[in-house]
């Protein structure tokens, strides 16, 4: 059995990429296929990025890659979770050198693409097509059907749309565009050990390298406070997360994976006179936040 397939990197599995993917169910059942997402290692930008600065300094420009809405890992469970039967996953810098022809040759010959949907802005190939009659020629010449998808109803949700409210602390917007709450997954380190001092411990999250954080705050999560940002009442030298879990009363979690569920923001983190004034704080963040975790 073939497959009817669209491309993408996905970043966030978001309501757009929800719609998207609906209509390739749709498409696929009515073709008597398969369904698959044709999606790439890392961030096209990313890949792009990383050869201009290669290209103008390449002994002293560092790697920067772009910060992404989900890890490769969280990727592939959302897109999964969607019922989709199959992901094929390229390397964006060895597929960027094709034309449209040539992507869409392998994708037909090594894959089974029969059908592709093609989002209302999405585009590929080296070649630059602009035109959705010239994939859809092409397609026909290689044994790909293209079938356009327009625009997601309610209008467009972009994952950099997503990545631009979470940096403004902007939870409730970006989970209204994602469609759930903003997950940070990440193993419990050592911190500086102020919250036991204080009698709130808390678990220090190191999130994956890739991931994007949020903009420095206080967030209510699903049965945690959580702070985010560099801890000015000590004067730390580095942007750390730690979550206190108000109904945990286990062991502690070093080593352990936990997974933070960002449902609002609470306040800016700011400076306080003393540990006792934010001792204070913190159980009053703890009382705003009741409801809510």
């Amino acid at each position: 059995m073939g497959y009817a397939a669209t491309i993408g990197f996905f970043d966030g599995v978001h309501k757009g990429h929800r719609f998207l993917l609906g209509e390739l169910h749709r498409v696929a059942a009515e073709e008597g296929l398969q369904s698959a997402v044709i999606t790439f290692d890392e961030h096209p930008e990313t890949v792009l990025g990383r050869n201009l600065k290669t290209s103008l300094q390449p002994s002293t420009e560092e790697r920067e890659d772009k910060p992404l809405l989900t890890t490769p890992e969280e990727r592939a469970a959302l897109l999964k979770e969607t019922g989709i039967d199959e992901i094929f996953l390229f390397r964006f810098d060895v597929i960027r050198q094709m034309t449209a022809a040539e992507f869409m040759a392998v994708l037909h010959e090594r894959c089974g693409v029969e059908v592709l949907l093609m989002g209302y802005d999405h585009r590929f190939g080296s070649d630059r097509l602009t035109n959705i009659a010239d994939y859809a020629a092409l397609g026909q010449s290689v044994g790909i059907a293209v079938v356009p998808v327009a625009e997601a109803p309610g209008g467009t949700v972009s994952s950099s749309k997503i990545r631009k409210a979470l940096l403004a602390g902007d939870i409730t917007a970006a989970n209204a565009m994602l469609g759930y709450a903003y997950t940070l997954s990440g193993t419990v380190v050592h911190g500086n050990g102020l919250g036991h001092t204080i009698g709130f411990p808390t678990a220090n999250i190191q999130p994956a390298a890739c991931k994007l954080i949020p903009a420095a705050g206080v967030y209510a999560a699903e049965g945690a406070l959580v702070n985010i940002g560099t801890n000015p009442t000590v004067g730390n030298d580095h942007v750390t997360i730690e979550a206190y879990f108000p109904d945990y009363h286990g062991a502690d979690l070093y080593g352990q994976t936990v997974s933070l569920r960002l449902l609002r923001r609470i306040r800016e983190e700011r400076k306080f006179a003393s540990l006792d004034e934010l001792k204070n704080q913190i159980q009053s963040d703890l009382e705003s936040i009741k409801q809510t975790i």
